[in-house]
C-alpha cells in the first residue's frame, strides 16, 4: 500500500494493510460474497474495480492475486442471513468473516464504501476504493469471480432461471423465470420481486 495513501488517512507505515470488498448486494438470488486481501510486494498489473474489468481480465487477475498475495480470504453471508439481517448487515457480516479469516491478520483494513463492520481492527471506509486502492481492487476481483463461479454452479442445480448469465440480478429474463417457475431456496425472500411471489 503506498505510504502517501496511508499517511493521508492518518496511518503510519509500515503496516500490514488488507483491502476488503463485497459483491452481490443487488441480486435476487445467492449469497453475498466478500474478500479480503493483503498484497505482497508484487502488485498485479491492471487492478481496478472488478465491475470495470472484462471477465477474462478478472479470471487472469484472480489467479495472479491468489498466488502473489501475502494473504487472502473469502467470507460469505447466506441467503437466510440476508433475509434475517437485511442486505447491508449481511454484507458487513461477510466482510467481517473475510477479514477475520486472514492469516496473518492485518494491522489495518481499508474497506470499499462508507460503512465498517463491527470488529476489533483499525479500519477506514473509502468510497470508490475498489477503483483506486490496489488491495481493495484485488479484494473486489476475488469476491466477484468467486460469486460468479458460484452462480454458474447454481445454474446447473436450478436450470431455467438464467443464473449463469445474469448472476442473480433482477433482469427481465430472471423476473420472467421467477413468475413462470417460482421461488427457489436460493432466492432472497426479503427482496420485493421475490416477496411478491410468495
Amino acid at each position: 500500500m503506498p505510504t502517501e495513501i496511508l499517511s493521508a488517512i492518518g496511518v503510519t507505515a509500515p503496516v500490514r494493510t488488507a483491502g476488503c470488498d463485497e459483491v452481490g448486494r443487488g441480486p435476487l438470488a445467492g449469497d453475498v460474497v466478500a474478500a479480503a486481501v493483503i498484497l505482497g510486494s508484487s502488485i498485479p498489473e491492471g487492478l481496478n474495480d472488478s465491475k470495470k474489468l472484462t471477465e477474462r481480465k478478472r479470471e487472469r487477475l484472480f489467479d495472479e492475486i491468489k498466488s502473489s498475495a501475502l494473504a487472502w480470504s473469502i467470507g460469505r453471508a447466506s441467503v437466510e442471513e440476508i433475509d434475517r439481517l437485511n442486505i447491508l448487515n449481511a454484507s458487513l457480516l461477510a466482510m467481517k468473516r473475510a477479514v477475520e479469516s486472514l492469516s496473518p491478520l492485518p494491522d489495518h483494513v481499508l474497506v470499499d464504501g462508507n460503512k465498517l463492520p463491527a470488529w476489533q481492527f483499525s479500519a477506514e471506509a473509502i468510497v470508490g476504493g475498489d477503483g483506486s486502492i490496489p488491495c481493495i481492487s484485488a479484494a473486489s476481483v476475488l469476491a466477484k469471480v468467486t460469486r460468479d463461479r458460484g452462480m454458474v454452479q447454481l445454474d446447473e442445480e436450478y436450470p431455467g432461471y438464467g443464473l449463469a448469465k445474469h448472476k442473480g440480478y433482477p433482469t427481465a429474463q430472471h423476473l420472467s423465470a421467477l413468475a413462470r417457475l417460482g421461488v427457489t431456496p436460493i432466492h432472497r425472500r426479503s427482496f420485493g420481486p421475490v416477496a411478491r411471489l410468495i
